[in-house]
This record gives C-alpha cells, sequence and structure tokens, in this order.
C-alpha cells in the first residue's frame, strides 16, 4: 500500500562548514504531491540580510548519494576543491559553492530518492515540478530571489525545459553537456534508436534510485526511503519505462514525444550552454542547437574537451562558472557578460594534433579562439566528392559510366548470439566490436596545408538496398557514417569521448524511410537539414530503388596538419567510437527489414558528397 507522507525536514547547523538542511518539502503547485530537496547554505553573513543568491538542481541521481559511491573511479580523479561530504554526481559541491557565497538546492526528482509520487523521467510533469522547485527557492527567507541552474547532462538538458517555461526569480542557466531535443539529440538518432544506452541508464542510474526501492543503503546508494519500502508491483505501477517508451513509440507527433516538446524561442534569460567536442552520440547537438534556437539576448556557447565527468570541476572551468553566475545572480560583473557586444559569444576549443585520449594534461596545448556568431561566418562549405575508387575529393568526378559501392546489412535478432554492444564496470574504457564487411570508407589524398573544419556537416548519398537472403525482402537503410582524422605518421587521431573512450571526429545518422527533408521550417538551412520526423512523413524503401539523401553529422572541429587524411565511412551499424551508445535493437532493426546489400551509386546521375565547413584565417 502507498506510504503515509510524513514531513522529514531536519536542519543540522554544527556538523559541517555550511547550513544543511535535508528533506526540506515544496509542494508542487502545478501538479499533486511534493518534491524533496537538501539545502547548503553558507553560515556567514555575506549577502544583504544573510540572504544569498541560489543555486538549484533537480534530478534524478538522489540528491543523498555520495559521489564516491556514484563512481568511485571518477571521484578520485576530482578536483579536490570539490570534495565535500556533500559531493553529488555531475551537480555543483556544496562546500565550494557554499564558500563562495551562494545557497544550493538540490531536488530529488519526483518518484525518485525521497520524493514520492510518479516516476516519468524527461516528462512534461517533472519539468512542471522542477518550474516549482524554482519558485520556492527563489521565494525563500534567505534567497535573494535570484536563481541560477548549474549541472551536468541530466541537470543541464532539464535547465532548457524549465527555462522556457520561465519561472519566477531564475536569472541564469549554464547547461554543462545537456541535450536540448529529446528525439533527436538522445533518443533517436536519424530515427534510429540509440536503445543501449537508455538500457545502461535506465537500469543503473534510475530505477535503483526510485522511491520506495529497497536494499539502496545495503548498496551504498543513499538512504532508504524513509518512509518505507513499495512492494516491486508497488514501485512497477509507480514508473514509465523508457526502455519500453521509446521502443513502442517511433515519431514526433506521438504523444509520448510530443509531449516533450517546447520552444526553446521561450529561453529569455542568460545562457552559457558549454558543448564538448567529444560527446558526439549525446549532449554535443543539444548544446549546440540549444544556443543557436535559445531566445535569449545574452548568450554564450563554450567548447571543452575531455571526459564528461571531470571538466565541469577543472579549476579554469569554474572559473569561468563563477564569473558568469556572478554576474547575474550577485550583479558582479567583472568581465562584461551582462553587457550586450562586450564580449565574443563563441569559445571555441581548436584541436589540433596527436595528443592522446582520456589525457587531461596533454589537452591543454589546445588553444582558444573566439567567434562573434555561430555558425562562423566566415564558413566555406565545401564539398568533398565521393568516388567507387573510394577517393574523397574536392575535385567533382567526370566519370560518364554507372557503378556502385555495396556494403553488408544485417539487422537483428532476439538472442541471435552476437556479441552486440560492450561491458563497462565502473568507469573504465569499453572496448568497441564491428564488422568490417558492414561498411565502407572513402578516403581524402593527404591535404596540402594546414586546414581547419570547424562546424556542421552534411552528407548526401544517393543509396539502395538489394536482397541477398532467400525469404527476406530488406525494406529499410539505416546510414551510419564517421568521419575520422588520419595523421601525417598514417595513424588514426582519436580524441576523448564521453567515458575516456577513443573516438573519431564525429558521426551521423539517417533512417531512409525518414529521409523527407522540410525544407519550409524556420530551423532548416543548408548546413544542418531539418526533418520533423513525424509518421506522416515515412516514405516506402524499395529493393533496387536508388534514393539520394541528406545526412546530418553532428558538428565538429579538428585542425589538419599537411600530410593528414579525412576518412568518411557509411556503415549498416554502429563502428568503433560508439561507446555505450548502440543501436541494436532487434525490435526496432529487425533482420527481415534490413538485412541485404546496401549500395552507393555513382555516375552522372548520382553526386555523392560530404560538405565540410573549412575556416579561412581570420
Amino acid at each position: 500500500m502507498p506510504n503515509q507522507i510524513r514531513d522529514l525536514h531536519a536542519v543540522d547547523d554544527k556538523s559541517f562548514p555550511y547550513i544543511f538542511e535535508q528533506n526540506a518539502t515544496v509542494p508542487l503547485k502545478t501538479s499533486s504531491g511534493l518534491v524533496r530537496v537538501n539545502v547548503y547554505r553558507p553560515k556567514d553573513a555575506e549577502g544583504k540580510g544573510g540572504k544569498h543568491p541560489v543555486l538549484v538542481t533537480y534530478g534524478p541521481y538522489g540528491k543523498d548519494i555520495y559521489y564516491g559511491d556514484f563512481h568511485p573511479g571518477s571521484f578520485a580523479e576530482l578536483n579536490p576543491e570539490h570534495k565535500s561530504p556533500h559531493s553529488a554526481w555531475e551537480t555543483p559541491d556544496p562546500g565550494f559553492w557554499t564558500r563562495n557565497g551562494y545557497a544550493v538546492v538540490r531536488a530529488d526528482e519526483r518518484g525518485l530518492g525521497q520524493s514520492p509520487g510518479f516516476l516519468d523521467t524527461m516528462s512534461r510533469g517533472t519539468s512542471e515540478a522542477f518550474f516549482d522547485v524554482v519558485e520556492w527557492a527563489a521565494d525563500q527567507p534567505w534567497s535573494t530571489g535570484k536563481v541560477g541552474l548549474l549541472g551536468i547532462s541530466y541537470f543541464a538538458g532539464s535547465q532548457w525545459r524549465v527555462a522556457a517555461q520561465q519561472p519566477k526569480g531564475l536569472s541564469a542557466i549554464v547547461p554543462w553537456e545537456g541535450m536540448s531535443d529529446y528525439y533527436r539529440d538522445r533518443c533517436r538518432h536519424g530515427g534510429i534508436l540509440s536503445n543501449e544506452f537508455i538500457k545502461f541508464w535506465w537500469e543503473r542510474q534510475i530505477v535503483s534510485n526510485q522511491y520506495g526501492k529497497g536494499g539502496k543503503a545495503a548498496r551504498k546508494w543513499g538512504p532508504d526511503t524513509i518512509e518505507g519500502d513499495l512492494s516491486e508491483e508497488e514501485l512497477k505501477a509507480n514508473r514509465k519505462d523508457q526502455n519500453i517508451d521509446n521502443a513502442n513509440n517511433q515519431f514526433r507527433d506521438q504523444r509520448y514525444y510530443a509531449s516533450k516538446e517546447y520552444n526553446k524561442e521561450d529561453i529569455t534569460v542568460p545562457v552559457l550552454s558549454v558543448a564538448n567536442w567529444g560527446g558526439i552520440l549525446l549532449h554535443l547537438r543539444g548544446n549546440v542547437e540549444g544556443y543557436t534556437q535559445a531566445g535569449s539576448e545574452l548568450k554564450y556557447l563554450r567548447f571543452i574537451t575531455g571526459r564528461h565527468d571531470l571538466p565541469f570541476y577543472y579549476k579554469e572551468e569554474v572559473e569561468v562558472q563563477k564569473s558568469f553566475l556572478d554576474a547575474f545572480l550577485k550583479d558582479d560583473d567583472r568581465v562584461g557578460w551582462s553587457v550586450p557586444g562586450k564580449l565574443p559569444p563563441v569559445d571555441v576549443v581548436l584541436r589540433k594534433g596527436d595528443v592522446g585520449f582520456n589525457d587531461a594534461a596533454a589537452e591543454r596545448v589546445y588553444t582558444r579562439r573566439t567567434e562573434t556568431e555561430w555558425p562562423i561566418a566566415r564558413t566555406q562549405y565545401t564539398p568533398y566528392y565521393l568516388a567507387p575508387s573510394l577517393g574523397l575529393s574536392p575535385t567533382k568526378p567526370t566519370t560518364a559510366s554507372i557503378s556502385k559501392v555495396s556494403y553488408v546489412a544485417t539487422g537483428f535478432e532476439e538472442n541471435d548470439g552476437r556479441e552486440i554492444g560492450a561491458v563497462s564496470q565502473g568507469w573504465k574504457p569499453l572496448a568497441d566490436a564491428f564488422d568490417l564487411s558492414q561498411q565502407v570508407s572513402f578516403t581524402t589524398a593527404p591535404f596540402e596545408v594546414e586546414t581547419e573544419i570547424t562546424g556542421h556537416i552534411t552528407a548526401h548519398l544517393n543509396v539502395s538496398v538489394s536482397p541477398t537472403i532467400s525469404g527476406i525482402s530488406p525494406s529499410e537503410i539505416d546510414l551510419f557514417v564517421t568521419l575520422r582524422h588520419i595523421s601525417s605518421a598514417g595513424k588514426e587521431v582519436f580524441y576523448t569521448g564521453t567515458a575516456g573512450n577513443p573516438v573519431p571526429l564525429c558521426k551521423g545518422w539517417l533512417r531512409t524511410s525518414l529521409r523527407k527533408v522540410n525544407k519550409e521550417h524556420i530551423n532548416h538551412r543548408e548546413w544542418l537539414p531539418h526533418r520533423d520526423y513525424f509518421s506522416s512523413d515515412v516514405l516506402p524503401v524499395i529493393p533496387g530503388e536508388v534514393y539520394p539523401v541528406d545526412v546530418e553529422v553532428w558538428p565538429t572541429n579538428v585542425v589538419l596538419s599537411p600530410g593528414s587524411k579525412l576518412v568518411f565511412e557509411v556503415s549498416s551499424g554502429d563502428t568503433q567510437g560508439c561507446e555505450r551508445f548502440k543501436h541494436t535493437s532487434p525490435t526496432d532493426r529487425p533482420r527481415e527489414k534490413l538485412a541485404g546489400m546496401n549500395h552507393i551509386h555513382f555516375g552522372p546521375r548520382y553526386e555523392n558528397f560530404v560538405t565540410l565547413p573549412i575556416i579561412p584565417p581570420k
């Protein structure tokens, strides 16, 4: 039976360098129920009347789960300035921020941790509850009324949605590596289900922390639910499972996905969007597009490199966070964030050379450059043409003959015995396994001069499928494309991925039946084709028919030294660098739809090219 809700609020003003309020109750105004939060407040009297600006996070990972328990390996590498008794994964550390004059409010999302209610992550309902937490924080007697949002990943992606609702008191947001488009950035890359990460994330980090889940304390996963455990039947009835929902819904006009949509132009508070070049399968696109589409007059886009967990806590990056937040929450603008036009809005880190991967010290050789706009106005969008000889060149082919390059497509079956995906324990790099017969690569000649590529990439391909297995007539082509950097020494240059894994420059995807582009949409750009991904957009894929398609490839940056090459890879499935973000659902990618031979067609009627954003010197 449901738990009886009690007042669990406790205040400790003696044990820590800050005042610690645990399980304060936030009544929900937009729906029934409540959310519980921890509050960390400075003990000193800094600020008018002892009031302080507030940093708020709202999410599922447990306000009471210690960072050192959540990811011991990551915590061991964390900047010591951001280690305190209440450090938590992907959130601002209370010890550091209270020392710097901020109160910190950390909320357990509804249905998780100590917050009762229905668990429905990333839903409109959870955003509405976040809205109530922001307004509650602004109204507290110890608050100046100014609230900022700061956090990584989930604690960043949720910022876009709540900022669009414009809660009272919200004064600035810093979405640090946070998706802004649930469908395109996270769940369905080019319409293809990104199932493996959703499963990993859901099982490890969500249902393990559901309100009423037993055995948390014994697993060192925060305290047990104070009001008591719930039965497995009650737990299941109290949640929506993202694995099930994403498998059962394919299109943005279906209620599940449509309910999560919002207008980024409704975001009007100052924004500092921080994008990681290595986040090539989650978040990177969302930070760039969130910045581009936000309606804020004062908005900034900063690019970083490194792993997903640690750069947020680097001393130099914290100084940027603090400078930005001080400007809008404390009226202490030391560099000009609050003055329109004073600071260049875009700050790019330039990936030049082969410094290895998962080596923060080595990556410090990367330099920075500011720009006045995104995409960079002087970009020279340059097509590099694919050739049947497997070349990639800025010179358009002149051959009059018709030919094709082919590669295998297989699809998936339940329990088909293949080793799909990689296994990770804790915070260790993953191993990628892939089949070379399921891909084809096109390579440039060595670049003669130093060449910078920064921005959005598109690939135009002419593709078809033919049957190869008796009884199977394929009716879909899933396209997976990758851009790789080969050094003058002939070695692939890898970059630091989300979990410290070696990743290529960038990737892109497209389900060919969802090839329709809406050129009339306000967000359609020649360098970023807009797809609605509606159920009404589905087009047939018939064996033998050739389909011209435009594939969105996620943005990237590289400075190519003379002698370097680029490799453009086309495949029928995940290849090296996909980490745990694989697309292997036998329901979404069944053998009976995909198995066959995929082709790229060449000839006078078929031009295939990758459009690269080449940046000339200023």
